[in-house]
């Protein structure tokens, strides 16, 4: 039995966690009783807004670190504030990420440098940061939020899918230097996710493609998908918070897909 409180006392760094997938899931850590550094983009009063309102819902102390995954020390300095407000990072959750789609012979250098250094070289930084103090503390839980496209390809998405497929060796390679140190590594694979953002594409394709919505949703978007279902926030969430339990204490180097079926063709 997992106790509901699981992590009280520990402290959780999610990168990308002003929105989306990251949110849900410093919610759903939030829950379990971690203090939670939240991390991201947005408009100044709304992540007050988020921060808050995380504390308050749970009764645990949410901070919020404004780093830029772009600049390493920014990323070191991140893990570094969880570490002087909390005593320590015991739960890394590496979420932030972007994309952008080309064919690989007009994929812009500039757009390239900015995917591989958000969603490869990031994750990277904060685990090299982090890992001295779960070594310290004897535990530590390392979550990577990888895609799908860590297992399969799609065209046009050349260097988002170098990166997630760097991310699962990335996953790998880190959880086997310290799998004898109560550190385990993980990557979870959604597929497509009920987003804000998925949500708000549908018009443009719509328009481009002169598809209905339902058309969108079911021939673009889920044609991936067995399920036909978009996968949910709250169960990516779900999710992370198994894999920092002492019931996932034995799962470590996994690529785990949570995507309705898409990359069992």
């Amino acid at each position: 039995m997992i106790s509901s409180n699981f992590l009280a006392g520990k402290t959780a760094v999610v990168t990308g966690s002003t929105s989306g997938i990251g949110l849900g899931v410093a919610r759903a850590l939030a829950g379990v009783g971690a203090n939670v550094v939240i991390n991201g983009l947005g408009d100044a009063d709304q992540i007050e807004t988020i921060r808050a309102g995380i504390a308050a819902d749970f009764g645990i102390r949410c901070i919020y670190s404004p780093a830029n995954m772009l600049q390493p020390q920014d990323i070191r300095d991140m893990i570094a504030l969880a570490a002087s407000e909390f005593g320590g990072c015991d739960v890394l959750v590496n979420n932030a990420g972007i994309q952008f789609v080309a064919p690989v012979d007009e994929f812009p250098d500039d757009k390239f440098a900015a995917i591989m250094a958000i969603n490869l070289a990031a994750p990277f930084h904060a685990i090299k940061a982090a890992v001295p103090h779960m070594k310290a503390a004897g535990w530590g839980r390392i979550i990577n939020v990888a895609s799908a496209h860590a297992l399969v390809a799609s065209p046009f998405k050349s260097t988002y899918v170098a990166t997630k497929h760097g991310i699962a060796g990335l996953t790998k390679s880190v959880a086997l230097e310290v799998a004898a140190q109560g550190i385990t590594v993980n990557a979870i694979c959604p597929g497509y996710v009920w987003t804000p953002l998925v949500e708000s594409q549908i018009p443009d394709t719509m328009a481009a493609r002169g598809l209905t919505r339902e058309q969108v949703i079911n021939d673009v978007l889920l044609a991936a998908q067995p399920t036909k279902k978009f996968v949910q926030i709250d169960e990516v969430a779900a999710f992370a918070g198994f894999l920092c339990s002492d019931g996932a204490a034995s799962i470590t180097g996994a690529i785990l897909p949570i995507e309705g079926g898409w990359t069992a063709h």
